[in-house]
């Protein structure tokens, strides 16, 4: 529940703060006071949208914490634990806006995306407000409103799921179907281009050995000319080649050697040269006889590289990447002549897909039947003790066709009420009186909270519109609320203020050059003074502090204040 809330200049307030209880504790006060900014400021702490315009004029920034005791409820629990935060049984979310309209989040004094604050925001408090019958219109919030009241949250997972499953295959389905559709052109084209890449068979490698090779061969003139020398300079000279040179001089350095054991290394660098000598002519001999060894190589070379660069501009690619290509065309073919069984394969999970999808959806309309019958019933009991008698409220559930199912299911939910007995029930769209759908909404708002683990309920000036016996009905339930979880309530009813376990007089002051709201929480006897206010308007007289006086006394509520507050210092 919420603990703890502290707010610095945040609108009209300046720094207030506030500690709560449990139960139902009201909040009052003049019109314009600042009661309902009380309200948002709990949601901008909770991850709700803020920008420039809640920073008090002349501040930098907007400050809002607000602290939660997370003892018992798992979701927040399962959050914490998640995004690993040390939490000791409590959680504080705290939001810094900025007047430039930038924000920050943190959740027990780590930073966090507001996205990230607004989920487990999610899980601590819930604010239903004066306006919230405007949400009510969509059938999409009352499909959602009454899915969160029933116990199958699981089927509805499970329907989801298997509408994403199916929709995946339809994609599949159709990307395969829109293959198949000139799959028998596409599979001549690629036979023939892959006979012509088949026919190449180019090697990896083969274009760089090739493109040397055939600079090689058109230089073979050049090149033979040359081995020529250099096999006559080192071999075949007339006087004296570069080979007997070094064999003499290595007779003559072996027989220095006998003499002087220095001359002993000499000869053997001089052998090794000479070893080298006749290696590198008799490479250079087999070199010169592999020029004239195939007189058609050079054209042979020449057409291999024509036909490579020819395919290569085919397919729009470097030659270099035409290996690439073949191993891609071949993998298509090989998946268009699969096409027909791989479409059979693709018909017959999306049938069996389809067939849980509809399995799923029957389960959950059977769920979704008895809640809304269970609903239907607590909606129109309230609206008996609003002012409503004879009234009726419906949920109406109608089978969608298979082909119209979404992910939520194949229902179509709608809200129906009859305001008046002998009225057919209308959708609650239709609904003309504001006072009706004002209390209507309060009707389907505490029903649903009462099914609810929220362990904060907010309700802002949801008793708008109503008055006298009904207003004292919609405190009554309200307290009955409170009773199980902890209720704070917006309200300018003293029927409502008056069931209250807790108090609180939300105030505006001023001194001419600034206004600011304060926050103050009752004793009994302010309590009486506040609700016969409430009652009498400026002047408060004996009888409506009798009056309330004996409101107070009816509802037998504790005379404890609902917390602490103070306004802080500058």
């Amino acid at each position: 529940m919420l603990t703890h809330i502290q707010i610095r200049d945040f609108a009209i307030i300046d720094a207030v703060e506030l500690e709560l209880g449990n139960g139902l504790t009201v909040l009052t006060g003049e019109t314009g006071a600042g009661k309902s900014i009380l309200v948002d400021a709990l949601l901008v702490a909770a991850g709700g949208r803020a920008g420039a315009e809640v920073v008090r004029h002349g501040t930098e920034r907007a400050e809002v914490s607000a602290t939660f005791g997370v003892e018992g409820n798992s979701a927040a629990l399962d959050w914490l634990n998640e995004q690993a935060i040390e939490h000791d049984g409590e959680c504080v979310l705290r939001r810094v806006v900025g007047s430039d309209g930038r924000s920050r989040g943190y959740v027990n004094g780590q930073s966090m995306s507001v996205q990230s604050l607004r989920q487990l925001g999610e899980t601590l408090l819930d604010v239903h407000g004066q306006m919230e019958y405007q949400s009510l219109m969509r059938r999409a919030a009352q499909r959602d409103l009454l899915d969160r009241n029933g116990d199958y949250d699981p089927l509805v997972r499970a329907v989801t799921e298997q509408w994403r499953t199916m929709n995946s295959l339809r994609q599949e389905r159709d990307e395969a179907a829109a293959s198949a559709k000139d799959r028998d052109a596409r599979l001549e084209m690629l036979r023939y281009h892959l006979t012509e890449l088949n026919a190449l068979d180019l090697k990896a490698g083969e274009i760089d050995e090739l493109a040397a090779e055939s600079v090689r061969l058109s230089q073979r003139g050049k090149l033979a000319e040359g081995a020529r020398n250099i096999v006559q300079l080192l071999r075949e000279t007339e006087d004296v080649s570069a080979e007997q040179s070094v064999s003499r001089a290595l007779t003559i350095a072996r027989t220095l050697g006998d003499l002087d054991p220095q001359f002993t290394p000499i000869a053997r660098l001089i052998d090794e040269s000479l070893i080298a000598l006749r290696e590198g002519v008799e490479s250079v001999e087999r070199y010169e006889s592999s020029l004239d060894a195939d007189p058609g190589r050079q054209e042979w070379v020449e057409q291999r590289l024509a036909a490579i660069e020819t395919l290569a501009r085919k397919h729009r690619v470097e030659p270099a990447a035409l290996i690439a290509t073949q191993a891609e065309l071949t993998e298509e073919l090989e998946r268009l002549e699969k096409l027909e069984a791989s479409l059979e394969s693709i018909e017959a999970r999306l049938k069996e897909a389809a067939r849980r999808f509809q399995s799923a959806c029957t389960k959950l309309s059977t769920a979704r039947k008895a809640a809304a019958k269970d609903l239907s019933e607590r909606v129109s009991a309230l609206m008996q003790t609003l002012g409503m008698p004879g009234g009726k409220f419906q949920v109406q559930i109608t089978a969608l066709a298979p082909e119209d199912a979404t992910q939520y299911g194949a229902d179509d939910i709608e809200f129906l009420v009859s305001a008046n007995p002998g009225q057919p029930p209308r959708p609650l769209a239709k609904v003309a009186s504001g006072g009706e759908l004002s209390r209507i909404s309060l009707a389907i708002q505490v029903a649903a909270a009462q099914t609810e683990t929220l362990p904060c309920l907010v309700f802002d000036e949801v008793d708008a519109g109503v008055g006298g016996g009904v207003a004292e009905i919609v405190g009554r339930q309200l307290r009955t609320l409170g009773d199980r979880t902890q209720v704070l309530c917006v309200t300018h009813l003293p029927q409502v203020a008056s069931q209250a376990h807790g108090h609180v007089r939300v105030s505006k002051l001023t001194d001419g050059k600034t206004t600011r709201t304060s926050l103050h929480p009752l004793t009994m006897s302010e309590r009486v003074e506040e609700i016969a206010r409430m009652l009498g308007g400026v002047d408060i007289t004996d009888r409506a502090r009798a009056h309330a006086a004996e409101m107070l006394q009816v509802t037998a509520t504790p005379a404890r204040p609902a917390g602490r507050a103070k306004r802080k210092s500058r």
